[in-house]
């Protein structure tokens, strides 16, 4: 073929794809079969690579994702993308209104409502109608360029249809719909990797994901909403800016309405709570928008949002169902926790059958038993809890649940400690004690043995070859081979992972070993102090109390520990496999960071807080819990804690994300 000819069949073979793109991804009504699909697509992408000199940016194959990337570039907002304020009931709805007629100084004001989708937030710049830019909400003036990942997703046009602006940014949110997250969970399951907490969780991870390949298999999606910068095209509402998104090929939020009065705003939040839990994507709320552009320029901004607009969120959702049984767990500390059984019921769009319970006394405040009708709440829209009883239900004289005085994995004697809630099994050797011990120890912020997951865990105690954590260092590689869902190439890969965890940090295997009361940072601050585990074996309750940052319940906790017959044996075990207990990592000096103690509290967006407690560390800083007169410099990012309030009473020096991220890029 020539290379004319290749021309025009790559022009319509994009023109084909984009068209079935659309078709599929916008308007949910497809016209051919994948297979069809993929063999114009695999058409295209051979004749791409014969002639690589007609690839654009915009093709269709694009999609697929190109090459690992070694990290994102920060990008700045040319306008800020700035966050909202909330509302929670209706009253607040009308003190909104009335605050907006009283800035325009009239008495009739036309809304933009829609579905707030519970999501990442994304910034799409086009040029001449080309994709080149999509960016995260990050600090609201500086995010990550994450376009190659957004180029995997399809409901994203990479050229725009019709007669484009000849610059337009288009912001809206990114979400992972319902089916790819129960799929990505599934296959987590089976690998016995931590599962994700929720859809936002799913799709803030995948967009951090440097690999754009990963991010193409996870199905994610997304609504375009408002407008940034744009050039030639000026619209005279909300509204209207809504229809020309539809006519340039965006995919855009399904549920909107233009209300002529606050009244009908609440009408249709009445009538759309019901509808939640049918969409196959998280909303937490509707986004009500003051629809004529005039009238929000006027209104303008606060320092952190504009005042022509306010998300109206839903309150949590609650149902009543049976309580069938209440179940103990016992967790690696001992911890016996009270987990209600409950009879299935429909939740926040999920099926819910297990609550938490918490503690005994939460059991006695409530004066729960079984078989009552339970109040059931997801906190954050997360975690299903117990909130309440309907005793005006209860049937009968129902006995008080008692707490078992032995536990239930290894029928030894209960304590409840001084000072504690908790209830405890006190023996070392307990099964569910130990199978929560290893799962620590294997975790990626301490040994980090990849491939030990949960189901591998179980088999490994229930059959014996485990009792305790020393042991997995003198596992029988046949007899792992022969396993359920083990197979020899699985043995090799955790028994090379096994070994490799033998020379960890000491700050890791001091986290490993599952002390309580001593979290990451503690070990850290134990490992830079006496840079052997001998050392810290050796400590006493004062020495370890003169260490900044360890209090007197760490330093009793961690001497028990250490002065028990079957830690100590454990201890000599790993020794005699070799495991390392003095490897310290070094860090940096004559950095802003070196020696200065930093906490974060509040939602960072362009960071997780391990991710910028791990940058701390690597620039030598010293990332701390709690605020004490000692720490030097609070991290606050949105929806910040007690800990701001603490931070200005000791004056700490407060830091936005802003400041942060420009501390971290003078540093590197």
């Amino acid at each position: 073929m020539s290379k004319t000819d290749a021309k025009k069949k790559i022009e319509k073979l994009r023109e084909e794809l984009e068209l079935h793109n659309y078709k599929y991804y916008i308007e949910a009504k497809p016209v051919i079969s994948d297979q069809a699909y993929d063999r114009l697509m695999r058409e295209l992408i051979d004749l791409e690579t014969e002639f690589p000199d007609l690839l654009t940016e915009d093709s269709p194959s694009q999609r697929v994702g190109g090459a690992p990337l070694k990290e994102f570039k920060t990008v700045e907002h040319k306008i800020p993308m700035l966050s909202m304020d909330n509302t929670y009931s209706y009253d607040e709805l009308r003190e909104f209104d009335e605050r907006v007629k009283k800035g325009l100084q009239r008495k009739d004001v036309e809304y933009f409502v829609e579905e707030k989708i519970d999501g990442v937030s994304i910034s799409l710049t086009y040029k001449d109608g080309i994709f080149i830019l999509g960016a995260t909400r990050g600090d609201g003036r500086f995010g990550d360029n994450v376009t190659e990942n957004l180029k995997t997703i399809r409901s994203i046009p990479l050229k725009l249809k019709g007669n484009a602006p000849k610059l337009l940014e288009v912001r809206g949110e990114i979400y992972m719909p319902h089916k790819s997250f129960e799929q990505i969970n599934r296959e987590k399951e089976k690998a016995g990797e931590e599962l994700f907490a929720n859809p936002r969780n799913a799709c803030a991870g995948t967009l951090k994901l440097l690999d754009p390949k990963l991010v193409a298999k996870r199905n994610l999606d997304i609504f375009c909403h408002g407008i940034g910068q744009i050039q030639g095209v000026s619209k005279k509402s909300q509204s209207d800016y809504f229809e020309f998104f539809k006519s340039l090929g965006f995919k855009t939020i399904q549920h909107a309405l233009v209300a002529k009065s606050i009244d009908e705003v609440i009408e249709f939040a009445g009538k759309f709570e019901s509808k939640r839990d049918s969409l196959d994507y998280d909303i937490d709320g509707l986004v009500v928008k003051v629809n004529v552009i005039e009238d929000q320029k006027t209104l303008g901004f606060t320092a952190k949002s504009p005042r022509w607009m306010i998300a109206y969120k839903y309150p949590a959702e609650q149902v009543q169902t049976k309580l069938e049984n209440i179940e103990i767990s016992i967790g690696r500390t001992g911890v016996l926790t009270p987990v209600a059984i409950l009879k299935p019921v429909q939740l926040s769009g999920t099926t819910v059958s297990r609550a938490s319970l918490h503690n005994q006394d939460e059991i006695e405040r409530l004066d729960i038993r079984i078989g009552d009708i339970v109040t059931v709440q997801k906190s954050g829209e997360i975690i299903p809890k117990v909130i309440g009883v309907a005793k005006n239900k209860r049937k009968g004289s129902l006995k008080k649940f008692k707490y078992p005085k032995k536990c239930p994995a290894c029928g030894s004697k209960v304590e409840k400690i001084e000072g504690e809630v908790a209830i405890r099994c006190v023996n070392l050797g307990c099964s569910a004690q130990l199978k929560g011990r290893i799962k620590h120890y294997a975790m990626r912020d301490a040994m980090d043995i990849e491939g030990l997951g949960e189901a591998l865990i179980e088999q490994l105690v229930n059959t014996n070859m485990i009792q305790d954590l020393s042991d997995l260092y003198h596992l029988n590689f046949e007899k792992v081979a022969e396993l359920e869902r083990m197979a020899e190439k699985s043995a090799k890969n955790l028994f090379s992972a096994i070994e490799e965890s033998k020379s960890r940090p000491l700050a890791k295997l001091i986290f490993g070993l599952g002390i309580a009361d001593v979290g990451e940072r503690s070990a850290e601050i134990l490992a830079d102090r006496f840079k052997s585990l001998e050392r810290i074996m050796e400590a006493t309750e004062e020495e370890l109390c003169a260490i900044r940052e360890i209090g007197t319940v760490t330093a009793k906790s961690i001497t028990d520990f250490f002065q028990q017959k079957g830690t100590r044996e454990i201890i000599r075990k790993l020794r005699d496999a070799d495991v390392k207990f003095n490897i310290v990592e070094t860090r940096p000096t004559g950095t802003p960071f070196s020696g200065k103690s930093f906490v974060i509290t509040g939602t960072l967006e362009k960071y997780s807080r391990s991710e910028a407690e791990v940058l701390i560390k690597q620039l030598g800083g010293i990332a701390g819990n709690s605020v004490t007169k000692k720490t030097d410099f609070l991290v606050v990012g949105a929806e910040p804690g007690s800990k701001l309030k603490k931070a200005a009473e000791f004056g700490v020096k407060i830091l936005n994300e802003a400041e942060f991220s420009k501390l971290l890029k003078n540093s590197q």
